[in-house]
């Protein structure tokens, strides 16, 4: 079974530590999509005991990241097409109500933090943690707008689908777009001005969910 595999007891003996290595591992593309996640291979593999092991995967579930199988246990949950689309066409409603509500609000700092996430991307040469630091640069835009609930929801929805990032960004092509359309939303946003950033971010978001949209599509086939 590939999976997670830490130093024993490296871990605390808590749901959400555990949960959030777990997540980690989804996200890397260590547990890909379909995986059993077998709750004594991962309590040995992270050096804890099944109860947080289990309160993780449940905690995981309410995510969308595992799904529990009739007499079978737990798996990592996969996305179809369709799901994608709906996921995007959330994502493009919600962030614009966040962005929206955070340009008047931006700081230097929230600027800083921002360009700072872009420019360890440009940097990064591991493509499992493009999906970390593109989580951190739509962060640092958002959370001025003090919305703490649509911001959980947000985050929720972008890890369901950042998992792929691994997948179908592992494309310099793709990947130097994507940081151009990234640059160009944090110039907008250093300007306040909202109207082009509301335009560059929808039109990011539809560019992502028509690529993920294919890459599923040609797993299908």
């Amino acid at each position: 079974m590939n999976t997670i595999r830490t130093a024993r007891n490296s871990v605390n003996n808590t749901p959400d530590l555990v949960a959030q290595q777990i997540r980690q591992a989804i996200l890397r593309g260590q547990l890909k999509s379909h995986q059993p996640l077998r709750q004594d291979v991962l309590a040995s593999n992270l050096g804890v005991s099944k109860i947080p092991v289990r309160e993780a995967l449940a905690q995981l579930k309410s995510e969308g990241l595992v799904i529990y199988k009739s007499n079978r246990g737990a798996f990592v949950t996969s996305i179809s097409p369709e799901e994608a689309k709906e996921i995007y066409r959330i994502r493009i409603a919600l962030e614009t109500i966040a962005l929206t509500e955070a340009i008047p609000k931006l700081t230097k700092t929230d600027l800083a933090r921002a360009q700072s996430a872009l420019i360890m991307v440009d940097a990064e040469e591991d493509p499992a943690k493009w999906s970390e630091l593109n989580l951190e640069f739509h962060n640092a835009l958002y959370e001025p707008a003090q919305m703490p609930h649509l911001l959980s929801i947000i985050e929720m929805l972008h890890i369901n689908v950042g998992r792929y990032l691994v997948l179908y960004l592992d494309n310099m092509e793709f990947q130097q777009k994507s940081q151009r359309e990234h640059y160009a939303l944090l110039e907008a946003c250093q300007k306040k001005d909202i109207q082009s950033a509301i335009q560059l971010l929808k039109q990011h978001l539809f560019d992502a969910s028509h690529s993920l949209e294919n890459y599923l599509n040609k797993g299908k086939s």
